[in-house]
Parts: C-alpha cells; structure tokens; sequence
C-alpha cells in the first residue's frame, strides 16, 4: 500500500500494480502544484497595478479620479530642469510638473537626480523639506513635502519615486 498526501489531498493506493501507483501519485503532484500556483496568483492579483500616466492631462484626471482636489497654479523655472513646469495645488499641496517633449528626454534627465535628491545634473540643493522625484512618460513631477498622503497618492499614479528622502 502506498500514502501519498499533497496539499490536503490523501489517498491509499491499495493492490494497484506499480506502474499504476506512479502515475496517480505523478497526478497528484501535477494537481497540488496547480493548486499552488492558483492561490499564488490569487494572492497577487488582490491589489491591481496602478496604471501609470504618461502626460500632463492623464496625471490631473488619475489625482482626481483618486479623489484628490487638484488646481492648476502658476508656471515655474527650477535651474536644474529646462522645460518650464507647472504647479498644480493637489489636495492643498504644492507639485511641480515638468513636461518634457519625449520620454527619452524626461529619461535623460531623471537619471542627473541624484538618489537622495540633493542635486540634479551639477546643481546643488538644499531642499527646505524632503523632495519626493517622479518620472512617468514624458514627465518628472516634484513634491517637496513630509505629507505621507501626497506622497502615496503620488506614487499611487506615477509609480515609486525615482529619488529623493
């Protein structure tokens, strides 16, 4: 007699020649590793992925379709960033947005951001709060802020951020 158990599953294979016994319990392992991948896939499909935006347009409707408030304020020039960017008010706090012409472009840039945000291509600065950089598409967005909130809803639409504190 030959006991075979697998995820739960128990059986006796009892006067089965052995051909017979190999192969219910080569049945069984098949069936218990299908069964383990399912719940594995189940598991991470619980939270869906974010998708991400790529323009200027697409990150204001994502915020407010995330039930954040966002205003659109007033244009600013950074050193470090060519393009001009806007400030847009989200939920009170202030987040610039710098659209590049490309992804290639905003790509280029993001990688002169230094890890903790310190610098940006040779530009050295000293950040009055802690500066949280995003890249998404063709755009980098920066909000310096300790307001977890912005930032989880920041990174809820433009993925982790690629530097900063």
């Amino acid at each position: 007699m030959v006991e075979a158990s697998v995820v739960g599953i128990r059986t006796s294979i009892m006067g089965k020649d052995m051909q017979t016994q190999r192969f219910v319990l080569s049945l069984m392992l098949v069936a218990g590793a299908a069964l383990s991948m399912s719940c594995a896939a189940s598991q991470d499909s619980g939270e869906a992925e974010p998708k991400l935006v790529a323009t200027y347009d697409e990150l204001v409707a994502a915020l407010r379709d995330n039930g954040s408030a966002v205003e659109s304020s007033e244009l600013i020039s950074q050193p470090f960033f060519e393009p001009r960017g806007q400030v847009i008010k989200v939920d009170g706090y202030d987040v610039q947005v710098f659209v590049y012409t490309s992804e290639e472009d905003a790509s280029s840039v993001a990688k002169t951001i230094g890890s903790d945000g310190s610098s940006v291509g040779t530009t050295m600065i000293s950040w009055v709060e802690a500066p949280h950089f995003f890249k998404s598409g063709n755009l980098i967005v920066l909000y310096v802020g300790e307001v977890d909130d912005m930032v989880e809803a920041l990174q809820a639409v433009l993925g982790s951020q690629i530097a900063g504190r």
